[in-house]
């Protein structure tokens, strides 16, 4: 059977669920060596004064470590800074007092492994967007795989993917920001973000 293999995210970019949303057999990879500066631990959302980068910080290893045992950094207080910095950045977006509950509690308890993270915010996610979108984890690491292998496809180091508009909080100050974490689109498009992507 033909699969997809994704890497694992943070509150991916739009292009990231546009793709997972296209494919079939989506499966998550979680034995890849942990890389540093993607968004398996960032997202990308748009603020008063420009993108910004919201990132997790991890526990640092002298080795190599798997995707799946990458466990999350708490000496600093990222939670807060990341809701606030949400906060700050949509609570004038049409769907923040909607869904503000239903994900406040993401930045208020504490997950171990940031790969459980990512897929507990994954579900959220969808489930605000009233889409189903399953993921599986991968058993163990493929070099070649049957189907398509996206696990660098989506990266902040890249152009932006062009998106097709959708009204942005800041657009009237910096134009429309392709590309950003898919918690933008959901706050700005609320259930309607199934249909965009």
């Amino acid at each position: 059977m033909d699969i997809t293999l994704f890497p694992s995210c943070y509150l991916g970019p739009t292009s990231y669920y546009s793709t997972l949303l296209k494919s079939k057999n989506n499966v998550v990879e979680q034995w890849e060596h942990y890389s540093k500066q993607t968004y398996r631990n960032r997202c990308r959302i748009a603020t008063a004064n420009k993108v910004m980068d919201l990132t997790i910080p991890i526990e640092r290893s002298e080795h190599k470590i798997a995707m799946r045992d990458v466990k999350i950094a708490y000496q600093q207080d990222w939670q807060r800074l990341h809701w606030n910095a949400i906060e700050s950045a949509y609570n004038t977006s049409p769907y923040f007092e909607y869904f503000a509950e239903e994900l406040i509690g993401f930045y208020e308890q504490k997950e171990t492994y940031l790969i459980d993270f990512n897929l507990k915010l994954h579900d959220k996610v969808c489930q605000l967007m009233q889409l189903q979108l399953p993921l599986t984890f991968s058993e163990s690491y493929e070099t070649e795989i049957n189907g398509s292998d996206l696990r660098e496809a989506f990266s902040p180091k890249k152009e932006p993917a062009q998106c097709k508009f959708y009204h942005q909080v800041f657009e009237n100050r910096f134009g429309f920001q392709s590309d950003l974490s898919i918690l933008d689109l959901v706050l700005n498009e609320g259930p309607e973000a199934y249909k965009y992507l």
